[in-house]
């Protein structure tokens, strides 16, 4: 009965938005197109028949009644035909999408989009749904309302109550007080996004994303008991929204461009050709027991394979957790057992500055300790042959026999879309849980705002999949928006210094996102790398991962960018999601102050607090940096933790979110990240949880205490620094050291490994057992004569024992060099 209710409605609804929808139509895309057509999609003649072939009513802009024949090679993605350009994953026959009844999914504009509410909790109002928004054309461009406007103001100018009427773009006036005035501005928004977030979001959730069905409830969320919840009631799945929905536009448009190695030697994949593999995969785990809500492991370098296989678990509803490529086998067996995945998808081997990484070796290494894990499906970057166990399956192969069509999965807003892990000060990486329609949003909006995403653009983000960049600003984001990503495989240095700005100008990039580490490693070796190549295709500069130095910014925005293009120092966390503070969007001209993140975006309330938990008012003041209200991109919650997650993130500052950084807001209200707060530090943009290296540490048989601290590094942004007290009878101390390093290679990576290790007597500590670290960062920083108050330690003696042992530790290097 409830379902006959809902079709009721929802064609009550499709005859009253088609008796208005040329109103609806002009004011959003401009004249209408004269027909509107009710077609059967069917797949094309060379592919096998689809078992579902129901006629779907759809209106302008509806797919063509026929599809182009497809490819009809294999779909082996590292195929040595591919390797010479053939292309990626192309499938045998068959069509990339089919439509399913309304009561099951309607691939992108033939879905209907969400919003029929767009109520806060106790604010309750029910709203039409937008299916006005389904008239866009036909021709594959990006519709303004649908891909984020042709502009900023126009999408944005619904949020003013001015739906389709062109409004000055968000950087549209240059002075405070015309833009207290103006709509459309960058203000204006802002201030509505913090006082009426259901006003905000709402409409934005409706028009940007492809919905099942539509939301009831916009946000509901309580900082006090760590409750999250955005556009609840709504049903979705990430994969229509980022491959389906063009693939129905624009099926040959670029979606990813795999920048391999070897220079020169780059794939492009086509948004059909990712689409179709994509299925493939899905159907291929779900062959092999992966259902709704089971979690898969992908321990993949950046590659076209794993940008599919994060999107094959989204389209049937598995959760992925992306393990870094560069983790050990211990810490990838910790991700695997904690999240309690059943399958592991990797690479028989990997590829990165002219190195192979025996990837397969440290995944079998890893599940002789992972009871849970029932396959191990193994695709081949090289041609080299790896050992297969009774758990390995050959991807490839598997994929060949499968459809390259698997109906998505409708997902609700809240249902988990991946988990990623991250240090914490507890020595115990934690599982944060990314949900579905307001983290897709999130990356999707930051994408587009903050980098001045236009269509067209090929978008430049150089990070790893294992990191939450990767996952916002290489997949989700970009995809969602119908870009063109850029997948960066080799280092910057190889072959050589240039390898960016080579690639910037083969592939004409137009945005490019890169860490502040590989900035400061570049400087080092001239400008003449630089302007040996052609950048002028490039309009947007960006910082992530660390605050960025003076000088780096400089050299980034005068050399590479030639003092012309924008340059976004941006500010964000595993936790957030997406970039929460930047210097763009902003008004037009508006100033960019070197190294600083300055503006929050849209819904972020930046906050800061003293000691004491008061809010500091006013500029030109320093405190704890919190944020006052949810937003859509943040994280749920810790997987199987929720008490942790409350403690790390609201308990140390009640009502606000806890960033964890300290922050300075400029006598111009301006904010500027002063650095980590905890015992949490960030080596080459990498959050590392200091006890993380203390633990790997402390099982050495001769190590009894250890006490790692992060100190300023001129390439890494940050380093570790280990205090270290050996047992009485240990002997050779530099064969100790030694060990020690390998450790923490192995039991985290080789970027955790301290670059100094000092061996001391004893730590300086409390009377109550606790060390004291901050005495330890400010003897190493050159700051021994402000060491604050020290009335709490045990022997302050001690403080003396460790200089002294720093100088000569100091001495001995300076009479090595």
């Amino acid at each position: 009965m409830g379902k006959q209710l809902l079709r009721w409605e929802r064609e009550c609804w499709v005859s009253v938005l088609l008796f208005h929808r040329h109103a609806v139509c002009s004011s959003l895309l401009g004249p209408e197109d004269p027909q509107t057509e009710t077609k059967t999609a069917r797949r094309p003649a060379s592919g096998p028949e689809s078992k579902d072939k129901v006629g779907v009513p759809q209106l302008r802009g509806s797919l063509p009644a026929a599809l182009p024949d497809a490819p009809s090679s294999s779909a082996d993605l590292f195929s040595k035909a591919g390797e010479e350009g053939v292309g990626f994953g192309q499938a045998a026959g068959g069509s990339f999408l089919r439509h399913r009844s309304r009561e099951e999914w309607v691939v992108a504009r033939g879905r209907r989009r969400g919003g029929a509410r767009g109520d806060i909790k106790g604010r309750p109002g029910l709203a039409a749904p937008a299916w006005g928004c389904e008239c866009l054309r036909a021709s594959g461009e990006m519709a303004a309302a649908r891909g984020l406007g042709r502009s900023v103001g126009r999408l944005l100018g619904s949020l003013c109550g001015r739906s389709g009427q062109p409004v000055r773009e968000l950087r549209g006036v240059s002075a405070p007080a015309a833009a207290a005035a103006q709509p459309g501005s960058y203000q204006a928004q802002s201030a509505q996004a913090a006082r009426d977030p259901a006003a905000f979001w709402g409409p934005l959730a409706r028009d940007t994303l492809v919905w099942d069905t539509p939301y009831h409830t916009v946000w509901d969320c309580d900082f006090s008991s760590g409750k999250i919840g955005w556009f609840l009631g709504g049903q979705l799945n990430v994969s229509v929204n980022c491959l389906d929905q063009h693939v129905q536009k624009s099926p040959e448009s670029v979606a990813l461009i795999w920048e391999r190695d070897e220079p020169g030697t780059e794939v492009r994949i086509t948004y059909r050709e990712l689409l179709e593999t994509t299925c493939r995969l899905a159907n291929t785990l779900k062959r092999h027991g992966i259902r709704r809500g089971d979690r898969v492991a992908i321990y993949m370098p950046v590659s076209p394979l794993a940008v599919a296989a994060m999107l094959a678990c989204a389209r049937i509803g598995a959760v992925h957790t992306v393990v870094f490529a560069g983790f050990s086998a211990e810490s990838l067996a910790g991700r695997i057992n904690d999240a309690k995945c059943k399958v592991v998808i990797t690479l028989n081997q990997g590829l990165r500055g002219g190195r192979v990484v025996e990837l397969k070796k440290i995944v079998d290494e890893a599940v002789k300790h992972c009871p849970t894990i029932q396959h191990v499906l193994v695709a081949h970057r090289t041609d080299n042959k790896v050992h297969m166990g009774h758990r390995d399956i050959p991807l490839e192969q598997e994929m060949a026999k499968e459809d390259p069509v698997c109906a998505p999965e409708s997902m609700g807003s809240e249902d988990m879309l991946f988990l990623l892990y991250t240090s914490g000060s507890t020595g115990t990486p934690k599982g944060l849980v990314h949900t579905q329609a307001g983290y897709l949003l999130y990356a999707a909006l930051t994408h587009r705002l903050v980098f001045d995403y236009r269509p067209g653009d090929v978008f430049g983000c150089v990070a790893d999949i294992g990191w939450i960049t990767g996952h916002s600003y290489v997949v989700y984001g970009p995809l969602c928006n119908g870009a063109t990503s850029v997948l960066f495989e080799s280092t910057p240095v190889y072959p050589d210094a240039g390898r960016y700005w080579e690639t910037v100008q083969r592939l004409k990039i137009s945005q490019f996102y890169g860490a502040p580490t590989a900035v400061r490693l570049l400087l080092k070796y001239g400008d003449s790398w630089v302007k040996k190549y052609d950048r002028s295709s490039l309009r947007t500069l960006g910082s992530v991962g660390e605050p960025i130095n003076f000088e780096a910014w400089e050299w980034l925005h005068k050399v590479v960018g030639d003092s012309r293009c924008t340059l976004v120092d941006t500010w964000w966390q595993t936790e957030t999601g997406g970039i929460c503070i930047a210097p763009r969007p902003s008004e037009e001209g508006a100033e960019i102050l070197p190294g600083m993140a300055m503006r929050p975006f849209f819904g972020i309330v930046p906050v800061l607090l003293d000691e004491k938990g008061k809010v500091v008012e006013g500029n030109n003041v320093s405190g704890a940096l919190c944020l006052s209200q949810a937003w859509p991109g943040m994280a749920r919650t810790i997987y199987g933790d929720h008490q942790r997650f409350m403690e790390a993130y609201f308990k140390p500052y009640p009502g606000h979110y806890f960033t964890g950084d300290g922050a300075y807001r400029t006598e111009g209200g301006y904010y500027q990240i002063t650095g980590r707060m905890d015992d949490v530090i960030n080596i080459s943009g990498h959050r590392l949880g200091t006890a993380e290296i203390e633990d790997a540490m402390a099982n050495h048989p001769a190590v009894p205490e250890t006490a790692v601290i992060g100190y300023p590094h001129d390439i890494k942004g940050e380093a570790a620094f280990a205090f270290i007290v050996l047992k009485d009878n240990t002997g050779d101390t530099d064969a100790v050291v030694k060990e020690l390093k390998s450790a923490v290679a192995t039991k985290i990576a080789k970027y955790a490994v301290p670059d100094q290790i000092l061996v001391v007597k004893r730590l300086p500590k409390t009377r109550s057992g606790k060390i004291m670290r901050r005495l330890l960062r400010k003897i190493i920083t050159g700051r021994a004569q402000d060491l604050g108050d020290t009335t709490t330690l045990e022997d302050p003696s001690v403080i003396t024992e460790i200089l002294s042992a720093y100088q000569k530790y100091k001495d001995k290097q300076s009479a090595s060099q």
